[in-house]
């Protein structure tokens, strides 16, 4: 596998790239910064760890308000 464009909301967030048995997680968005070098079994779970980093933060922002 080579790299691969991760997308979140039609935006590219991220690229993964194979690190010896797993993909390796790169972000190129700020918002994802928190995943950045993690390690993932496959690209849908990056997506999936992405989709509950920014649903979090969205949670936690409807709370301080």
């Amino acid at each position: 596998m080579q790299k691969q464009v991760i997308e979140y909301g039609g935006e590219p967030v991220g690229i993964v790239v194979p690190d010896e048995d797993r993909l390796k997680f790169i972000a190129v968005k700020f918002h994802v910064i928190d995943l950045d070098e993690r390690r993932f079994t496959s690209a849908d779970e990056v997506r999936l760890a992405i989709r509950d980093l920014v649903r979090g933060r969205n949670a936690d922002a409807a709370i301080h308000v």
